[in-house]
């Protein structure tokens, strides 16, 4: 090897080790944003260190003739690399993904009778509950919902094509833009405080107590909110959305 070729590696290895340096502080950013509405079993550390993965990946394959920047790419697959390790953790229970498939339904129903937004105490006289247990059913599958909506909101830009020729694309394309439509439909049909908070939440990076200090109501509570949009949201694409694991 010539010394143009060992200067040209070690600057392209010093360029490497200097993106890591500079994007590791979004990996945290990342980590503690979605950490604010996960199960005590999921430790930070775990969610950083996938992180980081996400982040080398991103430096590897980022492509700036695809027309995002490269923190917006990097955001995609670091949050994309953490969930994924949440999932293979397996730490939602079945009866989790069931409770959240019934509040959907029951909202459902609620919002095809009245054609209409269905109230908290509707949902929950459907379900034959209490608010107080409709909200504590709310609170148990916040988690769950978290992986639902970056699955229907990440870029599949994020992620690598398959090779596999225009022609065998052209239908999963096409699916993808009708679901995205469908999608933001739905989003823009929310109450608006419910809108809000999906745009402050997933948009804006905004933390669960500083979306309460905009609303001026509790984090509790805007964890009620931001639950009940995505269930909302759940019953909505309620075709497109893969059923609870058996």
């Amino acid at each position: 090897m010539n010394m143009a070729a060992v200067y040209q590696k070690a600057s392209e290895q010093l360029d490497y080790e200097e993106a890591v340096t500079r994007h590791a502080p979004l990996v945290k950013r990342v980590a503690y944003h979605l950490m604010a509405r996960m199960p005590s079993s999921v430790q930070i550390d775990d969610l950083i260190q996938a992180g980081m993965i996400g982040l080398l990946e991103a430096i590897n394959n980022y492509d700036a003739s695809k027309g995002a920047s490269f923190e917006t790419y990097a955001r995609i697959r670091i949050r994309g690399s953490m969930i994924d390790e949440v999932r293979r953790g397996d730490w939602t229970p079945r009866s989790v993904y069931h409770k959240a498939r019934k509040l959907a339904e029951a909202m459902r129903a609620v919002e095809n009778r009245e054609q209409r937004p269905a109230r908290d105490e509707e949902v929950a006289a459907e379900l034959g509950l209490d608010l107080a247990s409709y909200n504590k059913i709310l609170a148990d599958t916040n988690g769950c919902h978290v992986l639902s909506y970056d699955d229907l909101s990440v870029d599949s830009w994020g992620h690598d094509d398959d090779d596999g020729g225009e022609e065998a694309g052209l239908l999963p394309e096409l699916q993808k833009n009708l679901f995205k439509e469908g999608l933001s439909e739905a989003i823009a049909n929310l109450p608006e405080r419910e809108k809000l908070v999906l745009s402050l939440y997933y948009d804006d990076e905004f933390n669960l107590r500083e979306i309460g200090e905009v609303l001026g109501v509790t984090e509790a509570r805007v964890c009620q909110i931001h639950a009940q949009a995505l269930t909302r949201l759940r019953s909505r694409m309620r075709d497109w959305v893969e059923d609870d694991p058996e």
